[in-house]
């Protein structure tokens, strides 16, 4: 049985491993990188990644990665390529074949197939002399010393060099695109980030007859009535013409609660909050999240330009789509 620092010993030794092998990585980002980005970059289709076993997990993890940062992207299994799948790739395509050996069975009985479709192949291997680092276009080198452990026999480092390699492409890829935050966004729309940059007080705010209202000259009493139907904590204030003159919200009851006032003979334009805090409707729902946590505030009314109440939004509506 290992003791306790034993075991933290084998792991503080493994992230050795690792991190030496990265930093061996680091130093081959040079020339063969930058044509395989370019030939990434100027692809007319979509790239094809192909991985057999622990290279295979990597290279679907880099074909989702590739996908989600604006460059279309799919995994093949290269057992499934030799029975029909390899139809899925076109002419216009760029494959990028993961193989630590560069000598993988599976991989080289579909080269030949490949290698008449006349595509770009980029290969990451740990080994520049196979026969996949000859055939392709551009090798990129992911070769590791050693990997962890005593025996030097599991995949650890060399996953982890060519995760990272496969990292480095996508972003310098998505560097290059000029992608954007709003760009992943958009492909993520059900994340917090795709909510956070996307989703618009319109999509969340309460309309028409659920927003709560009363017209100046209204008695408190009949106001109250008004905020505890809506069941939003305040009601919007109007004048005449139906435009917003201010709000009366939970706190500005307690104010008069405790100055004593009769609900039932106090209008309601004498207790309101006049300057009150409101939002157009195309602001990010997001952005009006901040806005409450900044001044302290629950609610807020959403208005058009010419200062007519359209919306009303509580923080549980803004919470309750999962933008915190």
């Amino acid at each position: 049985m290992l003791n306790k620092e034993k075991i933290c010993q084998i792991g503080q030794q493994v992230i050795a491993t690792e991190i030496e092998a990265l930093q061996g990585l680091k130093q081959r980002i040079g020339d063969g990188f930058v044509k395989a980005c370019e030939y990434l970059l100027n692809c007319q289709g979509r790239i094809v990644v192909i991985g057999m076993g622990k290279s295979g997990h990597i290279g679907s993890k880099l074909a989702a990665t590739l996908a989600s940062t604006g460059s279309p992207a799919f995994f093949v299994h290269p057992a499934d390529a030799s029975h029909g799948d390899i139809g899925m790739i076109k002419q216009d395509d760029v494959l990028i074949i993961i193989s630590n050996s560069g000598n993988t069975p599976e991989i080289l009985a579909i080269l030949p197939a490949i290698k008449y479709l006349n595509v770009p192949i980029l290969s990451l291997t740990g080994n520049p002399d196979s026969l996949l680092a000859k055939e392709a276009t551009v090798n990129l080198d992911v070769s590791v010393v050693r990997e962890a452990g005593s025996f030097s026999l599991v995949p650890t480092a060399s996953t982890t060099v060519t995760l990272a390699m496969g990292d480095a492409l996508a972003i310098t890829l998505l560097e290059m695109r000029g992608f954007t935050a709003e760009d992943f966004a958009r492909s993520h729309p059900g994340g917090v980030l795709g909510k956070r940059l996307l989703l618009r007080i319109e999509n969340l705010m309460r309309i028409k007859s659920a927003i709560p209202q009363v017209k100046i000259g209204t008695l408190l009493a009949q106001a109250l009535v008004e905020v505890t139907q809506k069941r939003i904590g305040f009601t919007t204030v109007v004048d005449a013409a139906g435009k917003l003159i201010g709000i009366f919200t939970d706190g500005d009851l307690r104010r008069v609660l405790d100055k004593g006032l009769d609900i039932h003979n106090t209008k309601i334009e004498e207790v309101m909050t006049k300057k009150c805090k409101t939002v157009a409707r195309d602001i990010l729902a997001f952005d009006a999240l901040c806005m409450m946590e900044q001044y302290g505030i629950t609610s807020l009314v959403v208005i058009d330009d010419n200062h007519f109440p359209v919306g009303a939004i509580h923080m549980h509506d803004l919470l309750k789509a999962g933008l915190a």
